[in-house]
């Protein structure tokens, strides 16, 4: 007698790495990734003007001494506020404006490290347009919305749950 039961896949039809994949399913849990790149756009928009605002700040009360390496103190203090918000609750204040958040592969909100390492490979890949081109293509087209950093460390970006 053939059985159409797949002993390498789960009653939802996941192989056992997909099973063990914390993120909810593309196919059976959309609503997750629903309109998420466009998100994640407007998110990027709104974090850029807090951090031009930071930097402002940070030129003001230096006297304008910051002016002479202002692109530095930009990516300094974007770093910052990436990891930091990030880190303290799985998303910048543009992504929860805009009712997003990160989370791990195993459907956790990240820590420190993957949140620096998140930031750091969001960093590298905006420095690059060949890398940022790539990232925004996965973004646009990958079951979860994930840009290259996200595919490397296994993250992504889901909508966040209403209350």
């Amino acid at each position: 007698m053939h059985s159409n039961h797949d002993p390498d896949r789960d009653a939802r039809g996941a192989t056992h790495r997909e099973a063990l994949w914390g993120l909810p399913d593309p196919q059976y849990q959309a609503e997750f990734y629903e309109d998420v790149p466009l998100k994640r756009a407007l998110a990027w928009l709104i974090d850029t003007v807090i951090v031009f605002a930071l930097t402002f700040l940070a030129v003001v009360f230096t006297v304008g001494i910051g002016l002479f390496f202002v692109a530095f103190l930009f990516m300094v203090i974007g770093f910052a506020y990436r990891v930091i918000t990030i880190t303290n609750s799985g998303a910048t204040i543009g992504m929860r404006l805009v009712a997003i958040e990160l989370r791990t592969h195993r459907g956790t909100r990240p820590g420190l490290a993957t949140a620096t390492l998140h930031t750091l490979g969001y960093s590298i890949a905006f420095s690059m347009v060949l890398l940022q081109l790539v990232s925004i293509i996965l973004m646009l087209t990958t079951p979860r919305g994930q840009g290259l950093h996200d595919m490397v460390l296994g993250t992504a970006m889901v909508n966040r749950a209403s209350a």
